[in-house]
């Protein structure tokens, strides 16, 4: 099957990297928000402001980020990142051991691992398009996805099960150890990787940091997509620490039935992501797209209805296993049409300009959605969430827009000569 055909000893490597730390993020769920409660007895709005802190600050730390990416080789950006988060994520069960552990450490953690975060993607999207051909780059990102929702059905339970057995930290430091093994996959890559050239200019320019943005909103087939998953991604994520609050809170579940309620449902990830390339290649790209996209916001307004016990957990495992297999058709088939509209030379600067302003949608509506929670209690504010997703298939793109090596080229041509 083409689907499953070899990419290279070099992908290989990338994507066992990409294996290893998914698997250790996912063992890692919900790990902050949960030692901020179940530690230091944190409420909604301090669970929000810690999610919302790490993601905004991380994001404006990770804006020159762009630029110094793109005129660096990738592979080394990659490894340095793995390594930082490796180091800040393992401060945390030293203090805990300490008993030094603060909530202003955890905020200082979260805004370096956020920073990193970006800095990597970028860097790792840049390399993905240099290192497989085009006409590759679906199986890659389907992997890849494929890869994340594997890890996430198994990654909860077992935290949450470490968590009960070995104390609140022990997930956090198998996601550090989980970084610092993707480091060493990373640098067995091997190969060379030419340095890419600054095109005579010695130093960081305003021009650069604002390069990734005028890419995307000039671009009809990336400026719509780009509002999208903004808002899309945002209002989910808002919604996640105060699910948190309600269900190990007020609602009494356990860490290990949090973990599972959101495991269970990733079967739905791996569904969909073995689907994507095939409906791509039936429907097309663009069809796929918007189907996946509209179906994806329907879901998460259920999440307001979920009551304690069985039915509850039932509930949860409902709304997040529609939610996920859409997700997981739309996010390679985006990820795919996103990296074939990119410049080359461009493509680390435009990554990190989609990845901060994710970031900081997500900070600031996750604010906003802790101070509604303190208001209205968390319950309704994860409805408003729920309804406002309604609304944002109004923001998917209506026509489809061929990739500029489909045109005459010289759209790319006038974005290199700008820079």
């Amino acid at each position: 099957m083409a689907g499953r055909r070899a990419l290279g000893r070099r992908f290989r490597w990338l994507w066992a990297s990409f294996a290893v730390s998914s698997y250790g993020t996912s063992l890692g769920f919900g790990a902050f928000p949960m030692i901020a409660i179940l530690v230091l007895n944190s409420g909604p709005a301090q669970v929000a402001a810690l999610a919302a802190t790490g993601r905004a600050v991380g994001a404006v730390v990770a804006v020159p980020l762009g630029p110094w990416v793109e005129f660096r080789r990738k592979r080394p950006v990659m490894v340095a990142m793995d390594l930082i988060r490796f180091t800040a994520l393992m401060s945390i069960p030293a203090a805990f051991a300490l008993g030094w552990l603060s909530f202003a450490q955890l905020l200082l953690v979260s805004v370096v691992v956020a920073g990193s975060n970006i800095a990597f993607n970028a860097a790792g999207g840049a390399y993905l398009k240099a290192l497989v051909a085009p006409q590759d780059l679906l199986i890659a990102n389907g992997r890849f996805e494929s890869t994340t929702w594997s890890a996430t059905m198994v990654g909860p339970p077992l935290g949450g099960a470490a968590i009960g057995v070995f104390g609140p930290v022990a997930t956090v430091m198998a996601d550090g150890f989980s970084y610092l093994l993707s480091a060493l996959g990373i640098r067995a890559i091997g190969g060379s990787e030419p340095r890419p050239a600054r095109t005579g200019v010695s130093r960081l320019r305003a021009g650069d940091l604002l390069e990734g943005w005028r890419q995307i909103l000039a671009r009809p087939a990336l400026r719509p997509l780009f509002f999208n998953s903004i808002v899309v991604n945002g209002l989910i994520m808002a919604s996640e620490p105060l699910l948190a609050v309600l269900m190990l809170g007020r609602l009494g579940f356990t860490p290990w039935q949090y973990g599972l309620v959101f495991a269970a449902p990733c079967v739905g990830g791996l569904v969909g992501s073995r689907l994507a390339r095939r409906l791509v290649t039936r429907f097309g790209q663009h069809k796929v797209m918007l189907s996946a996209g509209v179906l994806r916001a329907i879901w998460p307004v259920g999440l307001a209805f979920v009551q304690p016990g069985v039915s509850g957990m039932v509930l949860v495992i409902a709304v997040q296993l529609g939610l996920v297999t859409c997700c997981s058709v739309f996010n390679p088939v985006l990820a795919t049409h996103r990296l074939e509209h990119l410049v080359p030379g461009l493509v680390a600067r435009t990554m990190t300009a989609w990845s901060v302003s994710s970031s900081a949608a997500i900070a600031a509506l996750t604010a906003a959605w802790g101070l509604l929670a303190a208001l209205t209690g968390p319950r309704t504010a994860i409805a408003v969430a729920g309804v406002l997703l309604l609304a944002t298939p109004l923001l998917l793109p209506r026509r489809e827009n061929a990739p500029p090596d489909a045109t005459t080229g010289a759209g790319a041509r006038e974005a290199v000569d700008r820079v």
